[in-house]
């Protein structure tokens, strides 16, 4: 099973790709599932036919869903934030401040997740395409494994089998299922961290980004590509909607169609070595199976949507000098634009207002940070035995 994860800034076509590419899709054969979980939903537009918060038939091997906040909550979350709830009142926290701890962070976008993990563990579909909101909500989607582990070590610094045991006890003596809440906590972080290494394998799971010829529209693809990449996810295509065809420069298009040929030269050499597919402006609205379908042929031509166009590792360890050296390929970042430091065995990265917390063994608390730099699009970060450390400085 692959999923293929659309994203780009908002109004750049993003969900007319994904669904001219799960039409294409399932014509050559594939059960095709495709998933918006952009709360302003435009997929029932796009394909001119009415979806559910369940998965509905919209042709032979292919399936829509548009993915309804207050169903998946209440479907995937509802138990479970009754329990933290009940579990922070009783340590005596204010009703307002239980109210704000007992909403994880990420609830909506975790609720999106349970429907992933629940068709990949069922693998009824051979391909999952999915139409994701605006790039920043996207990130969003991508961080939450990560953002909810830190707030759970935070939340509960005890080892599990102490909370276990002594949850048991409250239960019997005030009736509160601390234990059976921390229980079901556990559980739907182990789901989480199992959908976060489903999206960051390469084989499974690539993000493609869709783009316009604008200046502005291209800067905000080349930080959804560095944040990506910062948290360790493969993009293997960029696709360029609404390019307009050499034959409107005879008008009054003319000027426009110079700029944005301008700005393609720009995209192809700034992304490198990555794929770049281009969907031609149809001068009209594209919506309905057919239209769909014409455009998923241009984009895609013999290619296979389902296969992996770019396949390149984000992330490396290696051994260096009696510790490590960590390389993380960060495009468009230069020294001076993001912030790092090692918190015990954790390494956290910032860049603008998107961070990382790279959680190492915990040997890497006896492991100082030595130097870290970027060059050529790569961070490359050096970790050495404090020992050495005091050596150095003696």
């Amino acid at each position: 099973m692959r999923i293929l994860l659309f994203t780009g800034k908002g109004g750049v076509g993003k969900t007319t790709i994904a669904a001219a590419t799960a039409v294409k899709a399932a014509k050559s054969g594939l059960k095709t599932l495709v998933l918006s979980t952009d709360s302003a939903h435009s997929l029932s537009d796009a394909f001119d036919f009415k979806l559910e918060p369940e998965p509905v038939k919209i042709m032979d091997n292919l399936w829509g869903q548009e993915f309804d906040v207050y169903y998946s909550m209440q479907k995937y979350w509802g138990n479970l934030r009754e329990l933290l709830l009940t579990v922070f009142r009783w340590q005596g926290m204010d009703k307002v401040l239980s109210e704000e701890l007992s909403a994880i962070p990420g609830m909506e976008e975790g609720a999106a997740f349970m429907w992933i993990e629940k068709y990949y563990s069922e693998k009824e579909y051979d391909l999952i395409v999915i139409d994701s909101a605006p790039t920043g909500e996207t990130l969003t989607l991508l961080t939450l494994p990560q953002v909810t582990k830190w707030w759970v070590t935070k939340t509960f610094p005890f080892q599990s089998f102490t909370i276990k045991t002594v949850g048991k006890g409250v239960r019997k003596v005030t009736g509160i299922p601390l234990d059976k809440g921390y229980a079901e906590l556990q559980n739907l972080l182990k789901k989480l961290e199992k959908i976060h290494k489903i999206f960051s394998n390469p084989d499974i799971c690539s993000v493609r980004i869709v783009t316009n010829p604008e200046r502005m529209v291209i800067n905000e693809s080349k930080k959804a590509f560095t944040y990506l990449q910062l948290y360790g996810y493969n993009v293997d295509a960029v696709i360029i909607n609404r390019v307009l065809p050499k034959s409107a420069s005879n008008g009054f298009l003319k000027d426009y169609v110079e700029s944005q040929a301008k700005y393609i030269s720009e995209i192809n050499d700034s992304f490198g070595d990555l794929p770049i597919l281009t969907a031609i402006h149809q001068g009209k609205e594209i919506f309905g199976l057919e239209l769909l379908e014409n455009l998923g042929n241009y984009i895609y031509k013999d290619k296979n949507p389902y296969d992996n166009f770019y396949l390149s590792k984000s992330f490396e360890i290696t051994d260096f000098k009696g510790g490590y050296k960590l390389n993380i390929k960060l495009a468009f970042i230069k020294n001076g634009e993001y912030e790092l430091k090692k918190v015990g065995d954790e390494i956290i990265i910032k860049i603008a207002n998107r961070k990382r917390n790279i959680f190492l063994p915990r040997f890497a608390k006896y492991l100082d940070l030595s130097e870290h730099f970027v060059k050529d699009g790569l961070l490359t970060v050096i970790l050495i035995p404090i020992i050495s450390t005091k050596k150095a400085n003696s």
